[in-house]
């Protein structure tokens, strides 16, 4: 009786041992998976800000009739003299 008895034990143990390793590579593959939704998560953030970016950057840019009227108006004003008002605007200009 003592060998069956052993045997039994041996078996159960087995099954055990299978169960705790199973449960560790489920554990293990739902840590990957998050991770890589966590990085996919970060990536899709990141993919958002740059085009942010890219929206103020080109809001920032003033429409060149806009920049050389307010320039008019400082030179009516009396501000910038007809000369600088020329070279601003051919500034204004070589930029479009």
């Amino acid at each position: 009786m003592g060998i069956m008895r052993a045997a039994m034990i041996g078996h159960v143990a087995g099954r055990s041992a299978r169960r705790q390793m199973e449960g560790m590579q489920k554990q293990a593959q739902a840590q990957q998976a998050q991770a890589q939704a966590q990085a996919a998560q970060a990536q899709a953030q990141q993919a958002q800000q740059a085009q942010q970016a890219q929206q103020a950057q080109a809001q920032a840019k003033t429409d060149p009739m806009q920049e050389i009227a307010k320039l008019g108006d400082l030179k009516a004003k009396g501000l910038i003299t007809e000369e600088e008002f020329q070279q601003m605007k051919a500034s204004v200009l070589a930029k479009m």
